[in-house]
């Protein structure tokens, strides 16, 4: 016989539609018939202030806990990250559920993204403290054209619909949502429907985790019941189905962090940790940027890897093309048809957009993210070094989809080597890369007195132990994107960086 169950949400579109999907889904594992109950909120009832100006706290959380505590409902579901480190006594958190997407992504109507280099000032809505720092600091360098507009931010509260609304209105230049809310939006009809007429006309940019990390938790859904149920744990059990293990290791890591920093509404430092598996190898790459006190925050570091250890500081050489006196790029002249969807892998692909006006725009990196824009491009989003299989992912989201048709093949600019693992994608030729038989007898000895090399191709790398075989046996590091895979697919040793910039404070920190 089955068991109903009433499950306490709040009242806005977002609450509901989240907490529909997973009335759908415990319905269909269970076999047990779910209602949802709409319970007001504090933080639903206050939309004139930021809330962390305000004094309290479990703004989202307090009411529905205190139905729960009272058996009016039998389960809540929340945005995870809404809920606080201390909870009541008497309630668990049963789940945590799969989460797809973390990230902020930015809306912009269509007709304002060519007025962007002729603005000293862009106005974007948002109340979040971490958003506030990171984009008035670092949004400008994404902005086509825009390194010298400066960003200023303007409060932004109410549900999903009013925010767009307001952008619709003009009150904005643009809006910073998270992701996966709009995203649940539109994974059902009902809502989708409302979801598309919202954002017709607007574009979108997906904001990278290694410049704009999310809010600790983003993205996931934690349900919670009350302890010591008399049903002796049942809907505990049944909750725990949807639970999904990926997700609960990526978050508690956040929510250490968030912790670490001191936590609360008020804190200004994004965090987002990434499990990035490759083959039997798994590792956990995390991103907090943002301010704490008045000092800067900026951690971009891989868990899950040991390093070796030096006595003092390592003679290191980090492979980057200015660096490279052994290969040198030429472009192929290629001619483009404009309104196609491009992924631009590197900056020697640049020269191929030359009066083109893409549908879509993707990087494989934030600093050639950061390039297009300077030549004027409006990027939608980048794979932020972790590999091609991160712009198929962006490019799956339902929510993306209303806004610009990603069902056409994509079409990937780069080298005449180059194979995508994008296999539905056509890879376009754009430049040819050059090995040059002669280096200088000083760039020589640096090559064999180093110790440590960052590179960033698999090619490269093969191309100087073909010159300077002597250089097999020393150590040898690289991103965790295709290129990590190309330097286990042949076997060879190599340590996995979250980037460059990890690559050069590990070695100059060496020996400390």
């Amino acid at each position: 016989m089955p068991t109903h169950y009433k499950i306490g949400t709040r009242g806005s579109l977002l609450a509901l539609t989240q907490c529909g999907q997973v009335k759908d889904q415990l319905e269909k594992i269970t076999g047990d018939t779910f209602e949802l109950v709409v319970i007001k909120t504090q933080g639903d009832i206050i939309q004139n202030a930021p809330l962390w100006q305000l004094d309290g706290k479990d703004f989202f959380t307090k009411e529905l806990d205190e139905a729960l505590i009272s058996g009016a409902v039998d389960l809540v579901v929340h945005s995870y990250k809404d809920l606080g480190s201390v909870r009541p006594e008497e309630i668990t958190l049963a789940a945590v559920t799969k989460r797809t997407f973390a990230h902020d992504i930015l809306l912009i109507k269509n007709e304002t993204i060519n007025l962007i280099k002729n603005r000293t000032e862009f106005i974007v809505g948002t109340s979040s403290p971490r958003r506030i720092v990171n984009l008035e600091s670092k949004l400008s360098d994404f902005l086509p054209k825009g390194k010298n507009v400066v960003v200023k931010t303007k409060m932004l509260r109410g549900n999903v619909n009013t925010r767009i609304q307001k952008l619709r209105d003009g009150e904005y230049d643009a809006i910073v949502l998270a992701m996966p809310g709009i995203e649940r939006l539109a994974l059902t009809p009902s809502s989708r429907e409302t979801l598309k007429d919202l954002l017709e006309g607007i574009n979108f940019m997906v904001l990278p985790q290694s410049v704009f990390p999310s809010s600790a938790s983003q993205g996931a859904l934690g349900i919670e019941c009350k302890k010591g149920r008399s049903d002796g744990g049942e809907l505990l059990r049944k909750l725990k189905l949807m639970e999904d293990q990926e997700t609960v290791e990526e978050v508690s890591r956040e929510r250490k962090a968030f912790n670490e920093y001191g936590g609360g509404c008020h804190l200004a430092v994004g965090i987002n940790v990434k499990r990035v598996s490759r083959g039997k190898e798994a590792f956990y790459l995390h991103n907090h940027q943002g301010v704490l006190e008045g000092t800067k925050v900026s951690l971009s570091t891989l868990e899950g890897r040991s390093l070796p250890a030096f006595v003092s500081p390592p003679k290191s050489f980090n492979g980057h093309p200015s660096h490279d006196q052994l290969i040198t790029k030429k472009n192929i002249h290629v001619t483009l048809d404009s309104n196609l969807d491009l992924y631009i892998t590197s900056k020697y692909c640049l020269e191929a957009l030359t009066n083109v006006k893409p549908k879509s725009l993707w990087a494989a990196g934030g600093k050639t993210m950061k390039e297009l824009a300077q030549l004027g491009f409006w990027v939608n989003g980048t794979a932020d070094s972790i590999g091609d299989h991160e712009i198929r992912n962006l490019r799956s989201s339902e929510a993306i989809s209303l806004m610009n048709d990603v069902k056409k093949p994509l079409i990937v600019l780069s080298n005449d080597e180059a194979k995508s693992s994008l296999t539905e994608a056509e890879v376009i030729s754009c430049y040819t890369r050059i090995i040059n038989s002669e280096v200088s007898a000083d760039f020589k000895k640096e090559i064999l007195e180093t110790e440590v090399f960052y590179w960033t191709s698999f090619f490269q790398y093969k191309t100087y132990c073909d010159f300077f075989p002597e250089i097999k046996n020393k150590i040898h590091c690289c991103g965790i994107g295709k290129t990590y895979d190309l330097f286990k697919e042949h076997a060879v040793l190599v340590y996995p960086m979250a980037g460059m910039e990890e690559f050069k404070d590990w070695t100059q920190r060496s020996g400390e």
